[in-house]
């Protein structure tokens, strides 16, 4: 895949990727499955509630949660960021700590703060995710400030200094996505898709075709979001389906691996497997990160999702979607080879 900009990512010659999405903090807590039952919803999934909702899980818990910078789009930017990939976030926060904070770790890291909107009347986003003993990972989300961007922002933004726009699908709920779709196209950015969970492909399924084909250069697609796009069609069927509306397609199989295609080539990339994982918050947007980084960077689509593997690999062995720096040094040795 071709972008505009070719001059290396490292120079800080140009800003190679622009983040959409719901800036968020998690809030991070280990549950059982008799907890977890006793909260509304499918396990596995995300679902929005407001701040009373949260309270009230967190108030009947003994632990005291860990809280990091995350959001779909916000953990992929931020692992880019570590990666040296010069990557800004358009979202909005609230002019709070919690805001500061994930303004100013997101710097830390060598990413761009400039993109993100500020508001005083909500407090920032945030997401709090039940992590249950198999490591599996269920979100309920107040998105609270994140809810306030506005199309007239996105106007404003100067989409000709991205080459690639990423987008998380949680966006299809936001009446900015339009926006940022035409705006994108208009400058000649390439557009990244994550369909995000399997509640928004159900909620948009009418819609996503039309939006793939006409804006959307990279889909990114797990298996339980493939299957509600496409119910009864084996994950070949789905790759070839995406792949017929978008140059770049991926479907993520879990511990099966990755199927990916980009125009002629087509690859079955496996999993790096983790025998006890501790946590699968952030795994896809992680996958996103090491593949993104992949194409930005020129590789071939097989070896891109071969990054994808590594990054998604280490981030599963931790809780949250932090990786400790030492493991970082790691993941960058093995995207060198």
């Amino acid at each position: 895949m071709k972008f505009r900009h070719e001059s290396d990512s490292s120079s800080g010659e140009a800003v190679r990727l622009l983040g959409v999405g719901s800036p968020l903090l998690d809030i991070l807590v280990s549950v059982n499955e008799a907890f977890l039952e006793s909260v509304p919803g499918e396990k596995g999934g995300m679902l929005m509630v407001d701040a009373a909702f949260q309270q009230d899980v967190l108030s009947r818990l003994a632990a005291e949660p860990r809280l990091v910078p995350g959001g779909s789009a916000g953990n992929t930017v931020f692992a880019l960021a570590r990666l040296g990939v010069p990557a800004a976030m358009f979202g909005k926060l609230g002019n709070d700590a919690n805001g500061a904070f994930y303004r100013k770790r997101l710097e830390e890291l060598g990413g761009s703060a400039a993109e993100f909107q500020i508001t005083e009347e909500q407090p920032t986003g945030s997401c709090l995710a039940m992590i249950t003993p198999d490591g599996e990972r269920t979100m309920r989300s107040n998105l609270a400030a994140s809810l306030l961007l506005l199309p007239s922002e996105a106007e404003r933004v100067d989409f000709s200094r991205y080459d690639l726009v990423y987008v998380e699908g949680y966006m299809l709920y936001s009446a900015v996505l339009p926006t940022v779709m035409r705006r994108a196209r208009e400058a000649g950015c390439r557009i990244g898709l994550d369909l995000a969970s399997f509640e928004v492909v159900r909620d948009f399924r009418e819609d996503l075709p039309e939006i793939l084909r006409e804006y959307v250069d990279i889909v990114l697609a797990n298996e339980e979001e493939a299957a509600e796009l496409f119910p009864g069609m084996t994950p070949e069927q789905q790759l070839d389906r995406l792949s017929s509306w978008c140059e770049v397609a991926a479907v993520k199989l879990g511990r099966d691996g990755a199927l990916v295609r980009e125009g002629g080539e087509t690859a079955r990339i496996p999993a790096q497997l983790v025998e006890h994982p501790a946590d699968t918050t952030a795994a896809g947007d992680l996958w996103a990160a090491g593949f993104l980084y992949g194409l930005i960077r020129g590789r071939s689509v097989s070896e891109a999702a071969y990054y994808g593997a590594v990054t998604s690999g280490e981030v599963v062995k931790v809780i949250g979607s932090e990786i400790p720096e030492e493991r970082w040094d790691y993941i960058r040795s093995r995207l060198k080879r």
